[in-house]
């Protein structure tokens, strides 16, 4: 197995952004490098879709009369299919052992692998790339390969912003997507000087490992690079992805989902596994290793923007920790359900959540978050193997995000492997093995919805 490992660790080196040693030894010119990627494309795109296809229903079903908070309807039922011949029931009445045994784990419960995992790096969906380049001027599309999921599937964009200090105002960015052409007339009225310049570094492209002027990049053009707010749209999420760079080797690294900055205020761990402590911890730790791989090399060889600590970090978090949750006008001040406003099926949901369903042991609180990490030790369930250059073994323990605002976020998990709340909790009934009904179930669901 280590040996096995090591060789595809290996493999993956050559083939991980043509690093700077691969071209010493074989010189490429851009145009060679895009010739034979380009080539390569289809493949890679295609081995993506046969796994989305044979682990998920990715239909366009959204649930009746259930929006996220700009409008866009929320996809229903759950989507990940099942081995032939069981059911939920049947798999969450067996021991963990009993379905690693028999391989019965769903395969939409797997780690998902970035688009090409090999390759790994920043990418975004089709949608963004169109309107970013609309609005902005700028691409931010790869010649090498495309984003994966459905639109329909994915976060609204451009998302509402809330801000905690003029809720007054409702969707600041007035269904705008909010770009270096239009942050200051947007948010002037509403900002301070310092927190309207955070959001101007916010918005403001730089060079990153895919999107620069080097000959290794992975657009068809040099690029300024990307800005915090290409990937965190409107201080929410575009479901951009790109594969964690703090693990190695390769296969091992995670595929993650762009989070929501809404909320940040109220966290108190940042980065899904690294565990950093403030938001001005994360927003350099980004800039400075997350754009580059976590290769400082590189990044030089690149132009990374080393951000001032004092007087530019501070402002970017300091307009992040302003980003609210959107309304959730069913929850009292203490993130309670309203009787008087809710539904028999959400009061019952919320008694699962804090009940038999053992949500709130983890996701506790107004805002549904203990801010510590956990372990949720799925390797309990299959035994490891190789999925699309990515290794499926033990995830570790990952950070308790927070479910305010829940239904306007998925995919779910943190790297996107369960598309709907219906799926979430078929994934948490199994691994908790809290045994819930089919309309225990459902309860539980609608509950999520009014957070």
């Amino acid at each position: 197995m280590k040996k096995r490992l090591l060789a595809g660790a290996l493999s993956s080196a050559v083939v991980l952004f043509c690093g700077a040693a691969t071209f010493a030894a074989n010189p490429m010119t851009f145009a060679d490098l895009v010739k034979q990627l380009q080539a390569e494309k289809p493949k890679f795109a295609k081995r993506q879709q046969d796994l989305l296809s044979a682990r998920y229903d990715l239909a366009n079903r959204p649930a009746a009369g259930v929006t996220m908070s700009g409008g866009k309807p929320v996809q229903a039922g759950v989507r990940v299919k099942l081995p032939a011949g069981t059911t939920w029931d049947q798999l969450a009445a067996m021991s963990p052992d009993e379905v690693r045994d028999k391989a019965l784990w769903p395969e939409g419960f797997y780690p998902l692998p970035h688009p090409h995992h090999e390759a790994g790096g920043m990418i975004f969906p089709k949608h963004v790339i169109d309107r970013t380049k609309k609005d902005a001027g700028r691409d931010i599309s790869r010649f090498d390969l495309d984003f994966d999921l459905p639109e329909h599937m994915l976060a609204e964009f451009p998302a509402p912003i809330y801000l905690t200090t003029r809720p007054d105002l409702g969707d600041v960015s007035r269904g705008q997507l909010v770009t270096t052409q239009n942050y200051y007339d947007l948010f002037k009225d509403a900002l301070n000087p310092k927190q309207l310049d955070g959001l101007r570094l916010l918005v403001t492209p730089f060079p990153q490992q895919q999107f620069n002027n080097t000959d290794d990049r992975r657009s068809l053009e040099p690029s300024l690079g990307v800005s915090c707010f290409d990937c965190h749209a409107n201080g929410h999420t575009n479901n951009a992805t790109h594969t964690v760079g703090d693990i190695r080797p390769n296969e091992f690294r995670h595929r993650i989902d762009t989070p929501s900055l809404r909320g940040v205020n109220i966290q108190r761990l940042f980065g899904s596994q690294r565990a950093l402590k403030t938001v001005e911890d994360f927003t350099e730790f980004e800039q400075r290793a997350a754009y580059f791989d976590g290769d400082p090399t590189t990044a030089a060889k690149k132009g990374v923007n080393t951000l001032n600590r004092a007087d530019q970090v501070h402002a970017m978090a300091e307009f992040q920790e302003l980003l609210d949750f959107p309304p959730a006008p069913k929850l009292t001040v203490l993130g309670k359900l309203d009787p008087a406003k809710a539904t028999a099926a959400e009061l019952r949901g919320e008694a699962l959540f804090n009940g038999k369903g053992q949500c709130s042991v983890c996701h506790s609180g107004p805002y549904f978050t203990d801010n510590l990490m956990h372990n949720l030790k799925t390797e309990r369930f299959f035994k490891p193997k190789m999925i699309n250059g990515r290794y499926a073994a033990m995830d570790g323990p990952i950070k308790t995000f927070p479910l305010r605002g829940i239904k306007d976020s998925p995919p779910y998990l943190h790297d996107n492997r369960l598309m709907t709340l219906d799926d979430t909790v078929e994934f948490f009934n199994i691994v908790l093995q809290t045994k819930l009904t089919a309309d225990e179930k459902k309860d539980l669901v609608a509950f999520l919805y009014t957070l």
